[in-house]
């Protein structure tokens, strides 16, 4: 006689709970996710162009007339120095990273509003949601960058050395977008009116960078302090290696690179402690 001993195997237990430092961040459970981070990236390129009559023209539109008119009033008129570049030249190479941040900031900073029914609803690394919407947002600036290009071989001007430098300074352009984005996505979960302030921040933050001048007008003495803007050492980074004229950033490229790790830091720090009530306000 046999006895038969049923033995029951219970499923495993996942316990979900809010991260108990100021910076704990689950790096493993994010490179998990990194597929939904694929998913969310790929839907937001969709929403983007779905349902407009040029789609992807618009990548180009924007800062094409952007430059027409910097060329025409700061160039033409205000006879703003160049670095002996032309206008256009001198001016589109700075709205690429410019357009980028500008965008991916007020993406990043609306998302985690926007996507509300799905954290209230599903667990996932919510760091996933302002990530997404940077990294969107680098469509855009490829497409922005092949016009670049032709623009450069209208003038017939070929990229020294230094062009190899620009995936890095366009790192630069990601992380910041990144380090705001992700202060300001969770405050706007908060409060709400924060989304009302970010157009107003983009542009005095767009005059305080130098898009429409050289950081060259800047006295030396306030130079390093110029470069607390993360933006200014990666546009005069942008225009100098893709065109050749100018000086390298230097100091300013060093100051604004320490302020774009300590944007990541914190910003990564806050909403990582936010993350756990963020379902419950949002």
């Amino acid at each position: 006689m046999t006895n038969d001993i049923a033995i029951d195997i219970a499923p495993p237990t996942l316990r979900i709970a809010p991260p108990r430092g100021w910076l704990d961040l689950d790096l493993v459970e994010l490179w998990a996710s990194r597929e939904l981070l694929y998913f969310f990236v790929w839907r937001d390129i969709k929403i983007r162009y779905k349902q407009t009559a040029i789609g992807a023209a618009w990548a180009v539109i924007q800062p094409f007339m952007t430059m027409v008119v910097f060329s025409l009033f700061f160039g033409s008129l205000a006879k703003m120095p160049s670095h002996g570049l032309p206008y256009p030249v001198f001016y589109y190479s700075a709205l690429l990273p410019w357009m980028y941040f500008a965008a991916a900031l007020q993406n990043a900073t609306n998302v985690v509003v926007e996507q509300q029914q799905v954290i209230t609803k599903v667990y996932f690394p919510r760091l996933v949601l302002p990530l997404s919407a940077v990294l969107s947002g680098l469509v855009d600036f490829g497409i922005g960058f092949v016009v670049f290009l032709a623009m450069m071989a209208y003038y017939r001007m070929v990229p020294g050395p230094a062009v190899l430098l620009v995936p890095c300074f366009l790192l630069m352009a990601v992380l910041t977008a990144l380090g705001v984005g992700l202060w300001l996505s969770a405050l706007n979960a908060i409060y709400r009116d924060v989304r009302y302030v970010v157009p107003f921040l983009v542009q005095f933050w767009l005059f305080a960078s130098p898009v429409a001048y050289p950081s060259s007008l800047i006295p030396e003495r306030w130079r390093w302090l110029y470069g607390l803007n993360p933006m200014a050492g990666v546009i005069e980074g942008f225009r100098w290696a893709l065109t050749g004229h100018g000086q390298p950033p230097g100091g300013l490229l060093l100051v604004s690179a320490a302020m774009v790790l300590l944007l990541v830091g914190g910003g990564a720090a806050y909403f990582q402690r936010m993350e756990g009530t963020i379902a419950d306000v949002v």
